[in-house]
């Protein structure tokens, strides 16, 4: 599964760098799957899921037993 993590980057260069890998994820077709390392930053995975996966209807959850990164499908 192909990764991006986004220590050290600012909010705002993490949903740049966030959308391009997804929507590039997202082409090699059915069934893929990425991890998004978002570290412990709630504010930073609510802006992910509410600017990115809800408005291009991505599938996604945050793993319980990793609540710092999201997983997109």
């Amino acid at each position: 599964m192909n990764e991006i993590d986004l220590h050290g980057f600012t909010h705002d260069e993490a949903i740049f760098a966030t959308e391009d890998f997804v929507l590039r994820e997202s082409q090699r077709g059915f069934g893929f799957q990425c991890r998004i390392i978002t570290g412990n930053s709630k504010p930073l995975q609510d802006k992910i899921i509410n600017d990115i996966l809800l408005k291009h209807n991505f599938k996604f959850y945050i793993p319980s037993w990793n609540n710092g990164e999201i997983i997109v499908s």
